[in-house]
């Protein structure tokens, strides 16, 4: 009787097991993409503001705002540098003489760092999206507001 008991119960981990770890596999790629996105945001945030202060807020002679939204961008990007990200970088004016420069970074997803996926298991992953913005005085070069 004994025995019969046993052999019943002994795939019931097995059942467990392919029913709980597709979940954990699906939390797992979560986590991992969450903590990234927020390195990378941070990372961003850092490397933005440096750039605006060098390339917009004291731009070169005869430099408008478009070659420096351009070189904000390329330095952002030059430091960021994976294929799951994006970053953009555009201008407004918001006084007489502020000019805004917002640059927002684009997160795919990933699977762990292997390729980008836009699901797993059926679980869409979405595209995650940052924006900093900076108000710059362009009369007063390195002078954020």
């Amino acid at each position: 009787m004994g025995v019969r008991k046993l052999s019943k119960a002994r795939g019931q981990m097995t059942v467990e097991l392919a029913v709980a770890l597709p979940v954990l596999i699906i939390v797992a790629v979560i986590a991992v993409n969450a903590l990234t996105f927020f390195a990378d945001c941070a990372a961003c945030d850092r490397v933005a503001r440096e750039a605006v202060r060098v390339h917009a807020a004291a731009p070169a002679y005869g430099q408008d705002a478009a070659q420096s939204c351009a070189l904000v961008e390329q330095e952002i990007r030059s430091a960021m540098g994976r294929d799951n990200l994006d970053v953009q970088v555009a201008h407004s004016s918001v006084g007489i003489d502020l000019d805004e420069f917002r640059a927002t970074l684009v997160y795919a997803p990933t699977l762990f760092g292997m390729g980008l996926r836009s699901e797993v298991f059926g679980v869409p992953l979405p595209v995650l999206r940052h924006e900093a913005a900076y108000v710059v005085d362009s009369y007063k070069p390195g002078v954020f507001l």
